[in-house]
């Protein structure tokens, strides 16, 4: 009896088989994710990026499909509560967001708080799309990887001939209006700076997990990405990116050298593409290819500013308001004088402000054991993650209405499998092992 009920509890504790139905509907919620952003959607009549219009519109489509696609395992596992039991066992991080998301959402109700469609499609969505993928198998996962690298491949090529000819297909909209002034490539995530967090996450992605792919389709993959990055304009992700990859590849390279398991061929055709890189550089900057991005560094309207101002905001509330969040109006009142027009750029900052440190302290444990969820067990997944705790702190991000957090964690689920190892995680100082002949 005892071994009887071991085994009951080992097949409740592994995924369930996913039906083909569930397959299709997983992959076109990842084909939404990363494909309908707000400019895209304008064109079939939903403002999703704006005040105006139904409320149903203030949703993400990708949203209301996990919901239904949620559903539907639900009945097809035969029993709803206990489908909920099984994925929570799965994955406990991403049931405990779901659960902060709904308690969460009651009280930004209740006390008439501003942000609550942010709190659905950033914190929720992203909690229940963890728990629809907890059945999945190897052969969704492949699915969901050839899907993301095509999208992203056309995301890149859109953002390069956008950069090219200075036409926006997509624009960012507010309400429908765009921003002529900011001619930053848009492609298929609508905002140049989601664009360049998410592409940087996805070309670090590409650099320590993707292990099934070829060599040379990765590293044509990661080019594109990068001159993608260049078209967006995102200067905080250039340069995690270029920290962090340079700092992987080299410690990378120096452990495959010092372990003799290097190829000859492919050191000289590194050390040619080395030698390239100058040449190629100069008739890009010759070009001016590089022009826009610099002057960004050079002038940043008021960016940095910006980051610095928003702590000045503090000293207008006493403590009981900023543990419970302060009134509205007169935060946003004190924002506009303060400069801040575009908005509080740090999330952490602003849902304190806005909600309250309570509120933050909870949102912040939920989204802290999410994240750990998803990198566990998924070897050199600590790269991507580094630049997305990097980059989310550059804006309002996770503070405001965003897929980003869903999307994250596609790539994560995606570009590494679980079990394998982290090959640059040895150091390369480790001496290698003798072998007696």
């Amino acid at each position: 009896m005892p071994r009887a009920g071991l085994g009951a509890h080992a097949r409740e504790a592994s995924p369930a088989r996913l039906d083909q139905l569930s397959r299709w509907g997983i992959l076109a919620i990842v084909l939404a994710l990363f494909t309908l952003s707000g400019g895209v959607l304008w064109y079939a009549g939903y403002n999703y990026d704006g005040l105006m219009g139904s409320a149903l519109t203030k949703l993400h489509p990708a949203t209301y499909l996990t919901l239904c696609v949620l559903g539907w395992r639900a009945c097809v596992f035969g029993n709803p509560f206990g489908y909920l039991a099984h994925v929570g066992r799965l994955r406990p991080a991403s049931l405990l967001l779901v659960l902060i998301s709904l308690g969460a959402l009651v009280s930004v109700i209740l006390r008439q708080r501003p942000n609550m469609a942010g709190l659905v499609d950033t914190f929720l969505a992203a909690g229940l799309l963890g728990l629809l993928l907890a059945d999945m198998d190897e052969r969704l996962r492949r699915q969901m990887e050839m899907l993301l690298h095509g999208v992203m491949t056309v995301n890149g090529l859109m953002a390069l001939f956008e950069f090219a000819t200075k036409i926006l297909i997509f624009p960012y909209r507010f309400d429908g209006e765009t921003f002529p002034t900011d001619l930053r490539s848009a492609a298929l995530q609508g905002h140049p700076l989601v664009n360049a967090t998410l592409t940087a996450c996805y070309v670090l992605a590409l650099m320590s997990g993707a292990r099934q792919m070829s060599t040379p389709v990765r590293l044509g993959l990661i080019l594109l990405q990068l001159a993608a990055m260049v078209a967006f304009g995102g200067r905080t992700a250039i340069v995690t990116v270029l920290a962090l990859g340079l700092t992987y590849g080299l410690w990378h390279s120096f452990g495959m050298v010092r372990r003799r398991r290097i190829h000859l061929m492919a050191a000289a055709l590194i050390l040619l593409g080395l030698c390239l890189v100058p040449v190629a550089l100069a008739v890009l900057i010759s070009g001016g290819f590089f022009d826009d991005l610099l002057g960004r560094f050079v002038s940043d309207g008021g960016s940095a500013n910006a980051r610095v101002e928003m702590f000045g905001l503090f000293q207008h509330f006493s403590l009981p308001d900023l543990l419970i969040g302060p009134d509205v109006e007169l935060l946003e009142s004190l924002r506009r004088i303060s400069g801040l027009e575009w908005g509080i750029e740090n999330p952490i900052i602003r849902m304190m402000l806005y909600q309250g440190a309570f509120f933050m302290a909870l949102m912040f444990v939920g989204f802290a054991l999410f994240m750990r969820e998803l990198a566990r067990g998924r070897a050199g997944s600590w790269l991507p993650m580094i630049a997305w705790l990097i980059l989310i702190n550059g804006s309002e991000s996770l503070a405001s209405k965003t897929t980003l957090m869903s999307k994250f964690a596609v790539i994560l689920l995606c570009l590494y499998r679980t079990g394998e190892r982290d090959r640059s995680m040895v150091s390369p100082l480790q001496p290698r092992p003798v072998i007696r002949r």
